[in-house]
């Protein structure tokens, strides 16, 4: 571990959903929070989220000292700063917005304080023009929604973070359970974003193509594929899919036919008319049940892959 102060306040710029999400596993986590938003009825709105989630992370195991009472919340941002160890910013996905903002937490807080971006859709080198005085300490630390069940956090630096940044963050997120990836280049979208959308553009195209309905598509990934994917990655099935010999015999053996259906991959171009094919295909998928009850469906369902994925890291 780095030789610096312990990591155990956190303030939290933004409660939307992600923001919310994040504060909720940070108090699970024993830590403290204090959460700020300029939005209206934004505090009422993020003390119902934590007690929603609150069952979920009980049954996923709480940290000493996890208690609800540890979140604060203002609309003064320099009242939500004072003090904290880490930022975790969730502000909207503007680029002038977040350089403004960044300018602002730079000139505020001391310069070893990390600044973690949740950003998914900008790169930390552009949003860290902003921090004038201090860029080395922002980092992107982008979670996978909803962060207080997927434990992915993404850890890219830009091109002025220090890898002493990109170390401490990496070791926060692991200290309290999360997953880290470290990206050695900036990509657009990172890495989950750019896989998920990869396949979201056979998946829509499939359907646009009427090749398969909504409900069919999503049949074959979630009891195909995404079964061994909540089990394993795809480097490593590969590498099992070679059997006996391994990833080796799996690139003789399945070269051939995998290039050739890479040639076939469409490309669609998600017009009105795509859309509302798309749209109407889900509607006929989901049936009556509403949003609430599909969320609970997968929360229940993730949370039982999460406790035997945790069952069986464990060492015998």
């Amino acid at each position: 571990m780095t030789d610096t102060k312990p990591i155990r306040r956190i303030a939290i710029i933004g409660t939307g959903v992600i923001g919310a999400s994040w504060s909720s596993l940070f108090l699970a986590k024993g830590l403290q929070v204090v959460a700020t938003d300029i939005a209206p009825n934004a505090e009422a709105a993020l003390r119902k989220f934590v007690e929603t989630a609150w069952p979920a992370l009980t049954r996923l195991g709480l940290s000493p000292g996890a208690s609800q009472a540890n979140l604060k919340f203002t609309s003064d941002i320099a009242q939500a700063l004072a003090g904290a160890d880490l930022v975790q910013e969730n502000g909207p996905e503007r680029i002038e917005f977040k350089q403004k903002l960044y300018g602002q937490l730079d000139e505020l807080l001391p310069p070893d304080v990390i600044i973690a971006s949740s950003s998914s859709g900008l790169t930390m080198s552009e949003i860290q023009k902003g921090a004038a005085s201090h860029p080395e300490r922002c980092v992107i630390a982008h979670p996978f929604n909803p962060p207080h069940l997927i434990p992915l956090v993404e850890i890219v630096g830009g091109a002025k973070t220090s890898e002493v940044t990109k170390q401490r963050a990496a070791e926060f997120y692991t200290s309290i359970g999360q997953r880290t990836v470290r990206l050695n280049k900036e990509m657009p979208g990172h890495v989950a974003n750019r896989l998920q959308a990869a396949l979201s553009r056979e998946v829509y195209y499939l359907v646009a193509e009427g090749v398969v309905s909504a409900a069919d598509v999503d049949t074959a990934l979630s009891w195909g594929p995404g079964l061994r994917w909540g089990v394993m990655g795809s480097m490593m099935l590969n590498h099992l899919g070679g059997g006996p010999g391994g990833i080796e015999h799996f690139f003789q053996q399945f070269t051939g036919p995998m290039t050739a259906w890479w040639k076939t991959l469409g490309s669609p171009v998600l017009t009105p008319e795509v859309q509302k094919k798309l749209i109407d295909s889900v509607h006929a998928e989901a049936g009556s049940r509403t949003i609430v009850e599909l969320e609970a469906e997968r929360d229940e369902i993730l949370l039982g892959l999460i406790e035997l994925r945790k069952k069986a890291a464990k060492p015998s």
